[in-house]
């Protein structure tokens, strides 16, 4: 049996058609993604958009409240549809199919609980999120006054930061490693001495380095200044040729005008200057993919080497297992994450060439 099973018009359209009879009320639903609620999905009926009181929805079956009239055309149209699933194995037809293929008596493992291969094959995703597969997820928001944002709910670590402009060209942000998110501020008295709560505890109050952070001008970081002030300033000349971001000090990994951004790893927000305030930025960052039951796939070119990761973790747990068997399934498990990165790597020739060709260019100093 094939694995495709919906019809080029389900994929392509995503949406399904039925001709009411004026008696039937059930009619089962076949799209990809399956809808788990009504709410994923808009129904038509000859062209008319019905109301979510007219209709439910429950396991795969739509039922309406009243009949659609004879030969009425019935149309079910997926809300959002997303393309390119058949690159993925879901993690449940991995833990499926590695009990078929690896598990029993003859098999090099007799015997494994099927948990225990559902843990180890959701560790060896997770790893393969970090290291091989690597799917960034982008979301797009705009910077308040705060200067804040949240870190997504499936956040692990970012990849990239930037700005668009008003062509939608992203401007990269760099990360900013001249301050720090305090996770608190101690309370001290005139004295500078430490303040205490009615705990004993040690009293604590909001961080002025991160207000001050906000109040920054990163021109001062970035050495640019108005025109009046471009040229060498004979009044000033500690400002110009001693401190550290003036013209003379400048430190070129904070010479931008892309402004900077913060990571505060304690309360799980970015951070930005103040000239990013308005803005609309661009956050890739890395997730897990244990989120949601959705996520929890494996590209096919990974898919031998999610085998053969949960069989070597599954032979080094078990007692008596012998050394060289141990061995052998660490060797067979690097060598399908080599080729796993290899092959996800997805170099096409014609995009080495346009890079090389600026290879070909001399650059003078």
């Amino acid at each position: 049996m094939g694995l495709i099973t919906d019809n080029a018009y389900n994929y392509y359209a995503g949406s399904q058609n039925f001709i009411g009879d004026g008696s039937t009320v059930a009619f089962t639903i076949d799209l990809s993604p399956q809808p788990t609620d009504e709410l994923d999905f808009f129904v038509y009926i000859d062209d008319d958009l019905q109301a979510e009181n007219t209709y439910g929805y429950s396991g795969t079956t739509l039922t309406f409240v009243t009949a659609p009239a004879n030969n009425a055309q019935i149309i079910v149209t997926l809300k959002e549809k997303v393309y390119g699933d058949y690159r993925y194995t879901s993690l449940a037809d991995i833990v499926t199919n590695f009990m078929v293929g690896y598990v029993g008596d003859g098999k090099i493992i007799n015997r494994a609980k099927r948990r225990d291969v559902v843990f180890h094959a959701k560790r060896a995703l997770q790893e393969f999120s970090y290291d091989i597969t690597k799917v960034e997820k982008i979301q797009e928001m705009e910077i308040g006054p705060s200067l804040s944002i949240p870190m997504p709910q499936d956040y692990v670590n970012y990849v990239a930061i930037s700005y668009v402009d008003k062509y939608g060209i992203e401007r990269p942000i760099p990360r900013g490693t001249i301050t720090s998110k305090p996770s608190e501020a101690i309370l001290q008295d005139d004295q500078f001495n430490y303040q205490f709560d009615s705990d004993d505890e040690l009293a604590t109050t909001s961080p002025l380095t991160d207000e001050r952070f906000k109040s920054l001008d990163f021109r001062n970081l970035a050495g640019s200044f108005a025109d009046d002030d471009y040229f060498y300033n004979s009044d000033y000349p500690a400002e110009k040729m001693l401190e550290v971001g003036k013209r003379f000090g400048g430190d070129p990994a904070l010479m931008n005008n892309n402004g900077f951004f913060v990571i505060d790893e304690k309360n799980g927000t970015i951070n930005f200057t103040s000239n990013l305030s308005g803005y609309l930025v661009t956050l890739k960052y890395i997730s897990d993919s244990m989120g949601t039951d959705e996520e929890m796939k494996v590209h096919k070119f990974a898919e031998e080497a999610i085998y053969k990761h949960v069989a070597h973790a599954l032979l080094s747990s078990m007692a008596q297992v012998p050394e060289y068997i141990v061995n052998r399934f660490r060797r067979e498990r690097r060598a399908s994450m080599r080729n796993a990165k290899l092959r996800l790597y997805d170099l096409k020739l014609p995009e080495l060439t346009q890079v090389m060709r600026g290879k070909s260019k001399q650059i003078k100093h």
